[in-house]
Formats: C-alpha cells, sequence, structure tokens
C-alpha cells in the first residue's frame, strides 16, 4: 500500500554571518510552499564550518525567522551534532573505490594550477579542478601519510563514480541560470574530483546536503540559483548511496546595486538592521517580491 505522505521541505542556513534578503526570500519560499502543499517545513542549521559558525548567528536565525512569521518542526537538525551519520556514507564510498586522499595545502595547489596554464579547467564556481596526482599514489604510500598524521581532503573519484551509475536526471520545477527547467541533464564532471570530507572534518557541503536530506525525509528544494550547478554532484551522490531523488526548485535570487547577489561575505544589509530601521515582516515580503 502507498501512503501520501505530505512534502516535506526546509530551510538550512549556516550560521557563518547574519541573515539578509536573499534568505529572507528562500526561507519564505518554503514555507509558501509549504503551506500551499499542507506538507512540513524544517529547519538544519549547516554548521560544519566550525572556524566560521556562531552560536550567536545560530540564535539570530531563529530570531529573524520567527520574525518573519515563519513556523518550523522541532526538533532543528544541527550536522555538527550529526558527524557519525556521514562516517558510513564515507566508507560506503571508500569500499566502492570512488574515494581517495589528496596532501596538497591550498598554496601547493594554486601553484599546480599555474603550472598546469590558464586553460585548466574549473568548476561553475570557478575553482579550479583537482591538479595533483595522488590518485595514482600507491595504497600503502597513501596509509602511510594519513597515519602519519599529515592534514589530507578525501576527494570523489569523478570518472570512476559516473562509470559507475550512467547519465543522471533531475526534475527542476524552477529555472538554472540560463533558463534550464523540466528534466535537467545532470553534469557533475564540471566539478572535477570534488572533496567529500577532510582530517578535521568528516564531511563536506556536498556530502552533508544529501545525507542530511534523506534522513529528514526531505522531498521538495527550494534554494538559490547559485546552487543549481551543485544538484549535479548531489545528484551523483544520491545515485552513489541509493537515497532518494527529492524535486528540486531553484530560485530567482535577488541582487545589489552592482548585479550581484546578496552575499554575508559582502556585508550585504542584515535583517536584523533592517528590523532596527522599522522594517516590517510585510516589508520583507514586499521586497523580496512576494507580496
Amino acid at each position: 500500500m502507498t501512503l501520501n505522505l505530505p512534502p516535506v521541505f526546509r530551510f538550512a542556513p549556516s550560521p557563518n554571518g547574519y541573515l539578509h534578503l536573499g534568505h529572507a526570500l528562500s526561507a519564505l519560499l518554503n514555507a509558501d510552499r509549504a503551506a500551499a502543499a499542507g506538507g512540513r517545513l524544517l529547519l538544519r542549521i549547516e554548521d560544519i564550518d566550525a572556524t566560521r559558525c556562531r552560536p550567536e548567528y545560530e540564535a539570530a536565525i531563529y530570531e529573524d525567522l520567527a520574525w518573519l512569521g515563519i513556523q518550523w518542526e522541532q526538533p532543528v537538525r544541527r550536522q555538527s551534532a550529526h558527524y557519525d551519520d556521514y562516517r558510513g556514507p564515507l566508507a560506503k564510498l571508500d569500499a566502492l573505490g570512488l574515494m581517495y586522499p589528496s596532501f596538497e595545502s591550498r598554496a601547493e595547489i594554486a601553484r599546480l594550477v599555474t603550472e598546469r596554464g590558464s586553460n585548466w579547467p574549473r568548476d561553475p564556481d570557478g575553482a579550479p579542478h583537482y591538479p595533483g596526482d595522488a590518485k595514482s599514489m600507491k595504497p600503502v604510500e597513501r596509509a602511510r601519510r594519513m597515519a602519519s598524521g599529515e592534514p589530507y581532503a578525501l576527494r570523489l573519484d569523478m570518472a570512476a563514480a559516473l562509470a559507475r551509475t550512467g547519465p543522471l536526471t533531475w526534475p527542476e520545477t524552477g529555472a538554472g541560470p540560463s533558463g534550464e527547467t523540466g528534466t535537467v541533464v545532470a553534469d557533475p564532471s564540471a566539478w572535477g574530483d570534488v572533496i567529500l570530507a577532510r582530517k578535521e572534518t568528516p564531511t563536506s557541503y556536498h556530502l552533508s546536503v544529501v545525507v542530511d536530506d534523506a534522513a529528514q525525509g526531505v522531498t521538495n528544494i527550494v534554494r538559490g540559483r547559485d546552487l543549481f550547478h551543485a544538484t549535479s554532484v548531489h545528484r551523483l551522490l544520491q545515485a552513489l548511496l541509493g537515497l532518494p531523488r527529492p524535486r528540486y526548485h531553484h530560485h530567482r535570487l535577488i541582487l545589489d546595486s552592482d548585479g550581484r547577489k546578496l552575499s554575508k561575505s559582502t556585508a550585504a544589509t542584515a535583517l536584523r538592521e533592517l528590523r532596527a530601521r522599522g522594517a516590517t515582516a510585510a516589508d520583507m515580503r514586499k521586497e523580496t517580491g512576494l507580496d
């Protein structure tokens, strides 16, 4: 018997700064769509970056969302409390022969990329593909260097992974940067051998997001268009790990006066600052184009 369970949406901010209008748009869209579908809305705190995530930012997230009139189910999932959940998927990928450690520092990788020339491939976010030769390192040497305490990153062998899964697609009800919608063909190879974990952090954004979505039963992912291309990596990991494929909706971005997306790194005006100036939740809906 097939159960008609309500759809599950989630809003998943990182507590590495204060929320701005772009976050408000995404949070409100998730809340609106969950309400319209008779679904559930979850909140997840993506706090694996221990150097940038702070408790005061997390507290501000709850305050800002409540001010916007958004209600979410309890308990809130905090990624840093679930590191053990990511070890099993990593072990599975390792057992399939799809992972390898690389040992170069960021400075060494930058040097290698320079040596490769200006035509060296870059991922959709502009970062260079991994240029080193760790994939061909002998297993005994890998084990020796890891045991010695060297820093390392665990990377997905993209070519081997794609050979195992074959072509992949996802259902898109929003649109990508070039208007992609409907059934979208995934292109994980555009990202090269992505990092899945590091010695000091047993997960990465790509790995944790797919594991978390599956663990929480998320069926509908509504997020900004800046994450459209990352969905290719997420579809690949879902296929490799036997995880469900959600439905995706990538929404428009709110841009600043220079045409750039709002960002914490560029000091976009925070919701708490707008609130202090006297703005209301209704103003935020209007400012995000949702009135």
